[in-house]
């Protein structure tokens, strides 16, 4: 899958009633890392090592994505029960606190996590997901309507699943290569790997079941508070399907709050620029 394949180990964990697989390599105090959609663990692989200097490094598959479990309730896929199994995984690796990075999906369970428990998040890095209070002001205007068009379209039964399978799971690919900046940044054997995650039985249908959700959840208007975690949000400007402007007036939520842009850079920010998004993450961290 990759030259670092040996540089990690793959292992299970069980929590609120799933077991999930995750990648983990390093000692020291927990950093968790939530990937986004249609991904799994891998979109870390150029984080894991870098950060396993330091610290225990967690890249999970989150609940109905590659080899964790894939419930079939459609209600198994609501934002109470992602924070559930991320509470799971710190207090069942033996922690009760991490260093929580999320990326897309990843980054609305990871503010969403930080929000419901505070106390267990030493500080928050977010991936090209916007604040959930901007998110859900800036779904409302006709460009980002436009952008999310695929949201409304997943929300309908079965053909979704036919279109990302359809030749070879073509449209998973697609996705990466086509929305990239640095068409170089995926391999063909990182397309491989996303597409094999994407076909095990269930995936697919769990997968559209985190947009089938969210407008119950994380797209749902809600009244957000002012959140205490240091927070850094890292931005590729070039994202097609989250707009720069969605990230204006995050600091009026975060009391610390830092970002930085990335140009020439696609939603997918943390493969396409892994050494700046690397840099800008240890820096971070190595503040008090």
């Amino acid at each position: 899958m990759s030259v670092l394949e040996g540089s990690w180990t793959h292992e299970y964990i069980t929590t609120n009633g799933v077991k999930l697989h995750y990648v983990t390599q390093g000692e020291g105090r927990l950093m968790l890392m939530l990937h986004g959609f249609p991904e799994f663990w891998y979109s870390w692989r150029h984080q894991i090592p870098e950060f396993a200097k330091n610290y225990k490094v967690v890249a999970v598959d989150l609940r109905g994505y590659n080899d964790s479990d894939k419930p079939k309730e459609q209600s198994a896929y609501m934002m109470e029960e992602f924070i559930k199994d991320v509470k799971g995984i710190i207090t069942n690796l033996g922690y009760e606190t991490c260093i929580l990075a999320g990326h897309d999906w990843g980054g609305a369970i990871a503010w969403s996590f930080a929000y419901a428990h505070p106390e267990m998040v030493e500080k928050l890095i977010i991936l090209n997901l916007p604040h959930p209070a901007k998110f859900a002001q800036g779904f409302m205007t006709p460009q980002q309507l436009l952008k999310s068009s695929y949201v409304f379209f997943f929300q309908l039964p079965g053909l979704p699943e036919s279109l990302l399978q359809w030749n070879d799971y073509q449209a998973i690919g697609t996705a990466l290569t086509g929305m990239a900046v640095n068409k170089s940044t995926f391999s063909p054997a990182d397309i491989e790997a996303y597409k094999n995650a994407a076909a095990k039985r269930g995936a697919l249908t769990a997968m559209l079941n985190y947009y089938r959700n969210a407008f119950q959840g994380f797209f749902k208007p809600q009244k957000w508070g002012i959140l205490e975690v240091p927070t850094l949000m890292i931005w590729g400007e070039k994202d097609t399907a989250l707009g720069k402007e969605l990230t204006y007036g995050t600091e009026a939520y975060v009391r610390n709050f830092q970002i930085h842009y990335i140009p020439n850079c696609s939603h997918w920010v943390q493969q396409e620029q892994p050494q700046l998004v690397n840099q800008y993450m240890r820096e971070f961290l190595s503040q008090n």
